[in-house]
């Protein structure tokens, strides 16, 4: 049912404008004392208080105030003249001027089209003009777009409106004298012009530049300053913009160097004589997003056509998308969730857009969740806030007969994403037909040209339950146990999509081991070439060929769980905020001390997103002052982000805590404001000096003894490593028997172990007779895996290796000697010298090893099996033995050369036997031995990672 407000206003509004008034301010200081405790009284509220300024309520408050005024007086307020309003006076006149109303879902007579054939994609397509093109070639009428424009009415867009008009604007701007590859802001909400803008700018051979446009107008003047300098470092030509915003915009038109027009989508398309479509490269840059256009430092990421094509396959296979899915979303478009998850991957998979502005949403969230019932959505995407926001702001009587059990996956990405908050939501949309395996927590970053990390669909999101004292002392991820009051929950974001690898690294630049808390690195076809002009910021992004994310993270069973950012950055409400910038501003006040002001983001338990906290130092103990001082900083705090502050703490000198170089401890400070001890009498300066040397010194003496053990464990294993592989390589070759090699070779593998602390632990070793032989297959995940091997199996191998050891002189004399089998790896039939060798050493009681995948790679994940192992299964009657290895990978992975120790698990699995002699039947017997491998490595599934047409190569 729709959301239904009291209908009735106050009886004679304007008699009773006074005491509608009072109640109002009374209203307003309520909610700003729940806003901001610590200044709880200290601010005057009057009818002509800045709402964002003085009062503090940023957009996310604001939802909270409409929905107030609406239960208090029972009115239903628009959330345009919502939105317009900036001051408790004109509330006033909107709670007076407000009748009867009633805010209804809108009937949807719209028919959504037909899915198409599974592989009619564009799957050829270059740039995301020939996307554009070819799906107007092949259905230029399907409705690609449903905007939720004004009074809720539904616009379809086709492909081939999109195309026209697009292209109408691209002859616009070439009237302008804009030319191929320049680039152009776009200032627009979500609309038609907005749509038809960005392909514009591509078909005229451009490069958009999307910019969020003010929430309010007054805000235009300040907006457009802080926006002059993202146009500026990217050197636009032209801004497309609305009409309000135009004429301001042509004043500040000069602080942008390389701008020639300010124009609107409207001007441009009666401008525009013909068509017009200039044709790109693939490695083009397609546009740039901004990862923080709220900062004084804003970095433009260079996104080519080849970039984001690849992500959208990548990320639509993940999610195994397709024409019959319905994609509805709020996300604003000048953010890539909104502009690449939701827009360009629906527009390339051929399945319809439901859009609705972020103002729809944030005022009031049950339209969102409406619009999936209606529409019958499969797919949408929101930050963990929105999720949030539904729970805290939508009540049972406004969603009844809510049906959102066509949701398959609900992304949820952009910022921290919180296991209460999933949880939460899970249960109370239950019974609206939401499952708990829509939930899709995602993680990704503009600099991946929006997604890195997926989970497969159908999964409940995995949560880690850990010890918080590990985590945090020793950066190790180790469950707690049940019982344990003090821990974390971290979610599980996913898995790399195809082509793309993720690692984990500490502060040397080397890899960690699984549940290892570091860095983390990835690269892949989606990643960006760098920043827009900006040399210094793009060489500290790279890493020897790996990108730095700035995350904190972990790696477990090929899933990544995010626990923190190397940078201070805010992400507040899908915003990036940068701390040091905003403490220099507040520092440059009057009355503030300079270079002791520290902004960080604490976590709100109740909300599951950031809070903005900006501690500044001041002398002053003046009532007035402070109160002077608290508007100024709120002022500079909206200024430069957009958004004020949740909490601002005017705290005496010395509150701020800093290193002994006088670097402003941000995490300290943090854990002293959640802890509610920055009003704490003020120690003594030695004393201070005292606890400052021992909570620095402490972890660092943490991290050093860490390195210094890593470092010596490695050192330690090498040499270890090298001392017994030289010893067994002589010994083997000088041993006249081949029994007596592997008894030598099996002590040798177990000495190693004893010596590096390394502990192997077997299951099921009773599923292998020593005498009686069999096919052993493993997975194939280190160098190490054969040591592990013949440490923990009872047999002696003949083991099956790639023919291209056979050049390599010194491991062609050992493997020789322990009796291996060179093969041709794609070969589908053994030659009968091969047969007989394996039948006569089968006949003396040998088993066969194989490791079907042919190769291992540094990414956790079980490739596709070759064929050779099933189909010497078939030819020799041998059952197949499926040997699960799980750690080798962490323990020294692909690629590196510093061993960890952790323990190696490696799990012996009945045996299995063809059913049948056929090829049929060694498909049959591959594919199930596969699954009881893939059952028990603890790795995923990467079975499409690399194609391999057995019949024709096998």
């Amino acid at each position: 049912m729709p959301d239904k407000p009291k209908t009735s206003a106050p009886e004679s509004p304007e008699a009773n404008t006074e005491e509608i008034s009072s109640q109002l301010l009374t209203l307003l200081s309520g909610l700003e004392k729940e806003l901001h405790p610590r200044k709880a009284g200290s601010t005057v509220i009057s009818l002509d208080s800045a709402l964002d300024r003085d009062l503090g309520i940023d957009s996310l408050a604001r939802v909270e105030l409409l929905y107030r005024l609406e239960r208090h007086f029972g009115i239903g307020i628009t959330e345009q003249d919502y939105t317009a309003a900036e001051t408790p006076r004109d509330l006033l006149q909107l709670v007076v001027s407000s009748g009867e109303r009633e805010i209804s879902r809108p009937e949807v007579t719209f028919t959504m089209p037909e899915s198409l054939a599974g592989d009619d994609l564009p799957l050829r397509a270059e740039t995301l003009v020939s996307m554009l093109e070819w799906q107007c070639e092949h259905h230029a009428d399907r409705p690609h777009l449903l905007l939720y424009e004004e009074g809720d009415n539904i616009t379809p867009i086709s492909y081939g409106e999109l195309y026209e008009e697009a292209r109408k604007i691209a002859a616009g701007l070439a009237e302008t004298g804009f030319q191929p590859g320049q680039t152009a802001a776009i200032m627009l909400a979500t609309s038609r012009d907005y749509f038809i803008s960005f392909f514009g700018i591509l078909f005229a051979g451009g490069v958009p530049v999307p910019i969020y446009p003010p929430a309010r107008l007054s805000q235009i003047e300040d907006h457009l300053k802080r926006h002059a300098i993202i146009m500026e470092g990217a050197g636009c030509r032209v801004l497309i913009t609305s009409k309000e915003i135009a004429p301001v915009a042509r004043l500040l038109q000069a602080q942008v160097s390389a701008m020639r027009s300010v124009v609107t989508a409207q001007q441009l398309i009666r401008n525009g004589q013909e068509g017009l479509v200039v044709k790109r490269q693939g490695q083009d840059i397609a546009f740039l997003q901004y990862t923080s256009g709220s900062t004084g430092n804003p970095k433009g990421v260079k996104l080519t056509h080849f970039n984001l094509l690849t992500n959208i396959r990548a990320m639509g296979e993940a999610v195994e998308a397709n024409s019959s899915d319905i994609f509805v979303s709020w996300l604003p478009l000048y953010h890539d969730m909104g502009l690449i998850g939701a827009w360009l991957g629906s527009l390339y998979h051929a399945f319809p857009l439901v859009v609705m502005s972020p103002l729809a949403f944030l005022s009031r969230p049950q339209r969102w969740l409406w619009a999936i019932h209606q529409h019958k959505g499969t797919l949408s995407a929101a930050p963990n806030f929105a999720y949030e926001l539904c729970l805290s702001k939508v009540d049972d009587a406004s969603i009844e007969g809510l049906d959102l059990s066509s949701w398959r996956m609900a992304f949820n990405g952009a910022e921290p994403v919180s296991a209460k908050t999933i949880r939460r939501f899970s249960e109370r949309f239950k019974p609206y037909g939401f499952r708990p395996e829509a939930m899709a927590p995602v993680y990704g970053l503009a600099e991946s040209s929006v997604g890195l990390a997926f989970p497969p669909p159908g999964r409940i999101p995995p949560v880690d339950r850990l010890q918080r004292e590990k985590l945090d002392k020793e950066g190790v991820a180790v469950v707690a146990e049940s019982g344990v009051t003090d821990f974390l929950e971290v979610v599980a974001c996913g898995r790399p999509l195809r082509g793309h690898q993720v690692r984990i690294v500490d502060d040397q630049g080397r890899e960690l081991p699984d549940r290892r808390v570091g860095n983390l690195q990835f690269n892949g076809p989606s990643t960006t070439s760098g920043y827009m002009h900006n040399p210094e910021e793009t060489e500290k992004l790279f890493d020897d060929g790996w990108l730095n994310s700035g995350d904190l993270a972990y790696i477990a069973e090929g899933d990544v769980y995010l626990t923190g950012r190397v940078k201070d950055m805010i992400i507040r409400a899908g915003r990036n905020i940068y701390p040091h910038e905003l403490e220099e501003a507040v520092g440059d006040i009057e009355g503030v001390r300079k270079g002791c002001v520290a902004v960080f983001g604490s976590l709100d338990p109740g909300s599951g997103t950031e809070r903005l906290v900006v501690i500044a130092e001041t002398r002053s103990e003046d009532e007035d002052v402070l109160s002077g001082l608290h508007n100024a900083v709120n002022g500079v705090t909206n200024e430069l982000t957009g958004t004020p502050a949740d909490e601002i703490v005017l705290a005496p000198p010395h509150t701020v805590l800093k290193t002994s170089s006088g670097k402003i401890r941000r995490s300290a400070t943090r854990q002293r404001y959640e802890q509610g001890l920055l009003s704490e009498k003020q120690k003594s300066v030695w004393m201070q000096f005292y606890h400052l040397v021992v909570s620095s010194v402490k972890p660092q003496w943490y991290r050093a003894r860490r390195a210094i053990k890593d470092y010596a464990y490695a050192a330690y294993a090498w040499s270890v490593f090298i001392l017994i592989a030289a010893i067994v390589w002589i010994v083997v070759a000088l041993l006249p028997r081949r029994e007596w090699r592997w008894w030598f070779i099996r002590k040798a593998a177990h000495l190693v172990m004893w010596l590096t602390g390394i502990r192997l632990i077997v299951h099921g070793v009773e599923n292998i007779e020593p005498d009686k032989p069999v096919i052993v297959v493993s997975n194939h995940a280190s160098y190490l895996d054969g040591v592990f091997l013949v440490a923990a199996l009872p047999c002696q191998f003949v083991v099956i290796a790639k023919k291209e050891l056979q050049s390599r002189l010194v491991p062609r004399v050992f493997l020789q000697r322990v009796g291996v089998v060179f093969v041709e790896r794609f070969q589908r039939k053994h030659n009968q010298e091969d047969l007989d060798y394996i039948g006569r050493v089968t006949g003396d009681g040998s088993s066969l090893l194989f490791f079907p995948e042919g190769t291992f790679s540094r990414m956790p994940g079980l490739l596709p099996f070759h064929m050779g192992a099933f189909v010497t299964s078939v030819e020799t009657g041998l059952p197949v033995v499926p040997a699960s290895i799980r750690g080798t990978r962490s323990l020294l992975r692909a690629g590196s050369w510093f061993p960890r120790r952790v323990p190696v698990t490696i799990v012996v699995s009945p045996g299995i036997e063809a059913e049948g002699q056929d090829w049929d039947a060694m498909i049959g017997l591959r594919n199930e031995v596969r699954r009881e491998v893939l059952k028990w490595c603890g790795e995923p599934d990467l079975s499409s990672e690399i194609l391999v047409p057995d019949k024709e190569q096998e």
